[in-house]
């Protein structure tokens, strides 16, 4: 089940978050760290009505963050469809425990299927360029990779843009 995420999911997603960064980290990727994501990050989400979670059997395993704000990052890239009404995507993480099972196909559905009810022209996002497996798992939804930005605070390395019209 997807729902609204609240300010007492906020633990449990941390820990997922965390258990996350430390599998990518036994991969070679270091994409997420001490700074980020964090527990700020996520009360905003919440209070913007931003954030959702997946529950397998009232337990949540996973979240995304499905946003119409844009960040300064992304203003360089040259996306598909103008800069009005687009959604966002951020912080998807699945527990590992459950990943490899479609929990993230399930959330990225929704957030395709939210998109599309309520008229945005293209869903926007970026993934890690060490992150080989998720570049993967965007193209194959359709998502065109189109430039490279940084977070300076996260990695040396860059973040890749995806943009998928719907």
């Amino acid at each position: 089940m997807i729902r609204k995420g609240t300010v007492k999911d906020i633990e449990r997603i941390i820990d997922i978050t965390k258990a996350c960064a430390k599998t990518m980290v036994q991969q070679g990727i270091y994409q997420w760290n001490e700074h980020y994501p964090n527990s700020t990050a996520f009360e905003n989400d919440v209070l913007r009505g931003e954030l959702y979670v997946l529950e397998n059997q009232k337990e949540l395993i996973g979240c995304i963050v499905i946003s119409t704000f844009m960040d300064d990052e992304y203003l360089p890239v040259s996306w598909l469809t103008e800069n009005h009404n687009n959604i966002y995507i951020h912080r998807l993480a699945i527990d590992p425990r459950y990943q490899g099972q479609g929990c993230a196909q399930q959330l990225m559905a929704f957030a395709e299927g939210l998109a599309k009810k309520n008229g945005h022209p293209s869903i926007r996002l970026d993934t890690f360029s060490k992150n080989l497996r998720n570049q993967t798992f965007y193209e194959k939804r359709g998502y065109k990779r189109l430039g490279n930005i940084f977070f300076p605070k996260q990695s040396v390395y860059p973040f890749y843009c995806y943009e998928l019209k719907l």
